[in-house]
């Protein structure tokens, strides 16, 4: 079962077509030291992770915030997003969706040290006018559970500069 996006330019937020899901997912962890895994997400070169998006642009708002610009492929369709993203090492990444099917959400990311695994747990509210209610929650896991499968391979192959 697809959802197709249908763009909105409502000139008022109609609260009444706001599909809204709650999403807390513990548990999952990576196979990499938290070092690692924070050197990981503070690179400039990824690897091969993230191949669900393209031409990434990212602007600095200040030591620990920035504006990253992506088109990300959601069900089978390139999707230009905007998320604000503010960092908080070595313990959590805060997210907030600016632009594109899941604006207005709102999700953070918090990572524990397990010896050699880093575990982490993502807490969220997400919202949608373009995907529909039934659809929102499985839409969200969906896109979760490839970005953690992308970077989880990634990690694995990712060699930090010292």
């Amino acid at each position: 079962m697809g959802y197709t996006f249908v763009p909105l330019r409502l000139k008022y937020p109609l609260a009444g077509l706001l599909a809204m899901v709650h999403i807390k997912d513990e548990g999952s962890h990576f196979d990499a030291p938290i070092e690692t895994v924070w050197k990981y997400l503070n690179a400039d070169d990824h690897g091969p992770a993230h191949k669900s998006t393209r031409n990434q642009q990212m602007k600095p708002l200040s030591e620990t915030s920035f504006i990253l610009t992506q088109e990300q492929n959601m069900n089978g369709q390139w999707v230009k997003t905007s998320n604000r993203i503010t960092v908080f090492p070595p313990i959590a990444v805060s997210i907030e969706i600016l632009e594109g099917p899941l604006a207005g959400s709102k999700m953070i990311n918090v990572y524990t040290p397990k010896g050699n695994k880093t575990g982490i747990d993502v807490y969220g509210e997400f919202v949608s006018q373009q995907i529909p209610a039934a659809q929102l929650e499985p839409a969200v896991r969906g896109n979760l559970e490839t970005v953690f499968s992308e970077d989880s391979a990634a990690l694995k192959s990712f060699s930090p500069k010292k």
